[in-house]
């Protein structure tokens, strides 16, 4: 059986590190990206079940992510979790527009994001 894929986008590298070893710990195959351009120059090819992004990143935002996805991709299902430290008024109401499966808070509890994540690939716990 394939173990599920998770692709983590946060241009904060101790975040992204942080991510990827908690994934791991729980059998899932991880992925980290600096920024969503380094994302998205891999994303055909690497085909993951669930996507963890930052909001907040330079050049191209997690939202501007998620929008130019269902811009590309309609029919894409891919599952996003969002997870910001800089919570604006209006972000969450943004990203659940832009199809947002879950929206979260930094700092992020571990086995929070990880039960969220297995609700959205259907994996057991």
């Amino acid at each position: 059986m394939r173990r599920h894929r998770v692709a983590v986008i946060d241009d904060d590298d101790s975040v992204r590190t942080a991510l990827v070893r908690l994934f791991r710990s729980v059998d899932f195959d991880a992925f980290a990206f600096a920024s969503a351009r380094a994302f998205l120059r891999e994303f055909r090819d690497l085909s993951v079940d669930c996507v963890v992004l930052d909001l907040q990143m330079p050049e191209m935002t997690g939202l501007d992510l998620q929008r130019y996805l269902r811009m590309v991709y309609p029919d894409l299902s891919l599952p996003v979790v969002m997870i910001t430290a800089h919570d604006e008024p209006g972000s969450t109401e943004r990203c659940l527009a832009a199809g947002v499966a879950v929206y979260l808070r930094k700092p992020v509890e571990g086995t929070a994001l990880v039960d969220e994540v297995r609700k959205l690939v259907h994996a057991p716990p």
